[in-house]
């Protein structure tokens, strides 16, 4: 069985050497092309990373860690630790494979990526809040928001236990960094990151996040000019940047990301 290892290319959170010798004493051949399997090991932004970018089934791999520096992993079906326990099973074909629909994002009707878990428009170098508008449309669907705030993130299901679940993390005044949402298959989330403002026109009511059904495309866009930047679509740290008369459409993708679950 051909195995590809996809690590962080910068700092990586385990040795290749190291994850390369488990794989081999497992029976498995690395290889970097026509691989049966990806083992991706790191935390939730490397799953994202490669979840967008992947074809082959992947197996997510966390690695133990505590405190703010570690990588929480929701993702992860194994610890790093657990692997040589884990691909025996890999091998014998105990496992299943979770097809996870894409979201694609095209900026000024130029596609320029699709994504995994979640994109997310939100406030650049300036350190004043962003005034943006979210619009979603769809069969029975017609949203029209304002807000002011850090930004604004649109989820996929695999996505819902990142930056969607802040709010389930916040107990008054306290924090429980082990909550998070969930999002149905069929489902795509939006949440306002930390807002000071939002309002819905026709409606009393200022939802800070919410889900619709999956079909529907949500445009954002800027009504004031801010320095913001659209993140998840790239490799890149510093995003795409967005500017006022930018908009920003995020509808459903072409491909899936063909996750392996124990």
């Amino acid at each position: 069985m051909k195995a590809k290892m996809l690590l962080d290319g910068g700092k990586p959170k385990v040795p290749p050497g190291a994850l390369r010798t488990i794989l081999e004493k497992a029976g498995m051949t690395v290889t970097e092309k026509a691989a049966d399997f990806g083992v991706v090991v790191g935390g939730d932004g490397r799953f994202s990373n490669y979840g967008r970018n992947e074809e082959i089934p992947l197996l997510f791999v966390g690695v133990r860690a505590r405190g703010a520096g570690g990588s929480r992993a929701h993702l992860a079906q194994a610890n790093f630790d657990e692997l040589p326990e884990v691909l025996p099973r890999i091998k014998k074909g105990d496992y299943k494979i979770d097809e996870h629909k894409r979201l694609a994002v095209l900026k000024n009707g130029k596609r320029i990526g699709e994504v995994f878990t979640d994109v997310y428009l939100q406030r650049g170098s300036q350190g004043d809040c962003i005034r943006y508008r979210v619009r979603v449309s769809g069969k029975g669907v017609a949203i029209e928001e304002a807000a002011i705030g850090d930004g604004v993130v649109v989820s996929t299901r695999a996505g819902s236990s990142g930056y969607y679940s802040y709010p389930d993390r916040i107990r008054g005044e306290w924090m429980d960094p082990g909550a998070f949402a969930t999002l149905r298959r069929d489902e795509v989330g939006i949440c306002h990151i930390n807002p000071t403002f939002t309002e819905r026109s026709r409606e009393a009511r200022h939802p800070l996040r919410y889900a619709v059904k999956w079909g529907c495309e949500v445009e954002l866009s800027l009504f004031r000019e801010s320095h913001a930047r659209l993140y998840g679509t790239t490799d890149s740290k510093s995003g795409v940047g967005v500017e006022l008369g930018d908009t920003v459409t995020i509808l459903p993708g072409t491909k899936v990301t063909r996750v392996i679950v124990l």
